[in-house]
């Protein structure tokens, strides 16, 4: 018997999911995906270039909402869950919802879905998003130039346009931001590893886009997102946790998966995370992995132009999946601009269009504006609601200058900020050890 599948989803794992289990599996029949977390991704097709020759129509992607209508008109068999950075409760009313409707439920695992690639790879995760991934794979990418390596940079996918122009995405410099109308949370991830000169890979079909990364590397760095684990199998495996969110790494998945699959730890943020809650961060990942070397590190963070922040009133513009499912509700912007001693206004009174609906769906958020830049469209409605506050400036804590993209009428300064390792185990130190274990 055939079983009919819904694969739930948010324009990343779900498709990897699907390619590499289902596609080519004649003993399911994917009849729709779900999509959520993210604005603008459902109503589209998952194209027959993509979906393989047993779905010569292509695959219907529907809002997450529709689920139970889903299930009950196409008679599913199984829902299988399918995106990252919800809480096991959040997966668990899932399951009640699939399972009260008559389908099984399931989570595919990392031997369901993990490539193996003919090069080492070193995979970077985190128990939450925000944690500090970015800095941390820049870190280790920077320790692998200097050795002299070629790095090819997998990047976790984001294919918000065109799914047949995304299959695979090879930038090598800025410019192919522009070429593959790359949006901001694109932009944020990408330009710092171009900047360093490496090679960055990303699309829907991950393994297409590892063979092409082998072919331009010695080494291949899994630059992952939210908290997903990777597509790759590891021969390295960096997670990142995050004492100001103390006792999340091991109730959110699947970043519990890589607290304990972790060969490393990273506890990031120890310079502005209290005592207490590094203390239960370290008892907590010590239980679950013991086997794991754990590094702690700063994230220090300076600005461009101070005095256009200090005593003045400024709009604080933060990373939108940390700042919204990542339950944050601040980030290093919020924290320079209290520093400077600024007045920071809450921009709630003044966002428009999809900002507007993510602060009515994310109600922890006060203080900060979230860059949910996921198409032109958001780009504008964050440029409108910056140029109608009444700030003086506009202080960005986003992971790269996302002034350059935006019509700001106001003076704008960047935060920047880097892992900085403390202690005696360093990610050097790691690096070394990875790099004679594999022969380099």
């Amino acid at each position: 018997m055939v079983r009919r599948v819904v694969i739930m989803g948010a324009a990343g794992r779900d498709f990897h999911n699907f390619n590499v289990f289902f596609r080519n599996n004649e003993q399911y029949e994917v009849v729709a995906f779900t999509a959520a977390q993210l604005p603008n991704i459902a109503g589209r097709l998952y194209p027959p270039e993509l979906a393989g020759p047993l779905y010569p129509n292509g695959i219907p992607i529907y809002p997450e909402e529709d689920l139970p209508k889903i299930v009950r008109e196409k008679d599913v068999d199984l829902v299988v869950f399918s995106y990252s950075d919800v809480s096991h409760n959040y997966i668990m009313e899932r399951a009640a919802l699939a399972q009260s409707l008559g389908a099984d439920f399931m989570l595919l695992g990392p031997k369901s879905t993990m490539l193996k690639s003919r090069k080492p790879v070193i995979a970077v995760t985190a128990a939450r998003t925000g944690a500090g991934k970015s800095p941390t794979s820049r870190r280790v990418s920077k320790i692998l130039r200097n050795r002299g390596l070629r790095v090819a940079v997998v990047r976790h996918p984001m294919p918000y346009g065109d799914l047949k122009e995304q299959i695979v995405q090879r930038f090598a410099s800025l410019e192919d931001l522009d070429k593959h109308k790359a949006t901001i949370e694109e932009r944020e991830d990408y330009e710092p590893h171009l900047r360093l000169g490496n090679i960055v890979f990303a699309g829907v079909d991950y393994e297409k886009i590892l063979m092409e990364a082998e072919k331009e590397s010695d080494v291949i760095l899994w630059d992952g997102g939210n908290n997903d684990f990777p597509f790759y199998k590891p021969d390295l495996l960096i997670t990142v946790v995050d004492p100001l969110r103390a006792g999340h790494e091991l109730t959110y998945w699947p970043g519990s998966v890589n607290v304990r699959m972790a060969d490393v730890i990273i506890i990031s943020k120890v310079d502005t995370a209290c005592y207490a809650d590094i203390e239960k961060v370290m008892t907590n990942v010590e239980r679950v992995n013991p086997k794991a070397r754990i590094i702690t590190a700063a994230m220090p963070y300076t600005v461009d132009r101070p005095e256009l922040v200090q005593g003045k009133k400024v709009v604080v513009v933060e990373d939108g999946p940390t700042v919204t499912h990542g339950d944050m509700g601040f980030g290093a912007g919020y924290l320079m601009a209290r520093k400077l001693r600024a007045e920071i206004i809450d921009p709630r009174p003044y966002a428009v269009g999809s900002i507007r609906e993510t602060y009515e769906k994310y109600k922890h958020l006060a203080e900060v504006l979230p860059a949910v830049g996921y198409g032109e469209a958001q780009m504008r409605e964050l440029e409108e609601t910056i140029n109608r506050s009444p700030a003086e400036a506009v202080v960005l804590g986003t992971p790269t200058d996302i002034s350059r993209y935006l019509n700001i009428k106001k003076p704008a300064v960047h935060v920047y900020y880097e892992l900085q390792e403390i202690g005696p185990l360093t990610l050097e130190s790691v690096i070394d050890e990875f790099m004679r274990r594999v022969g380099f």
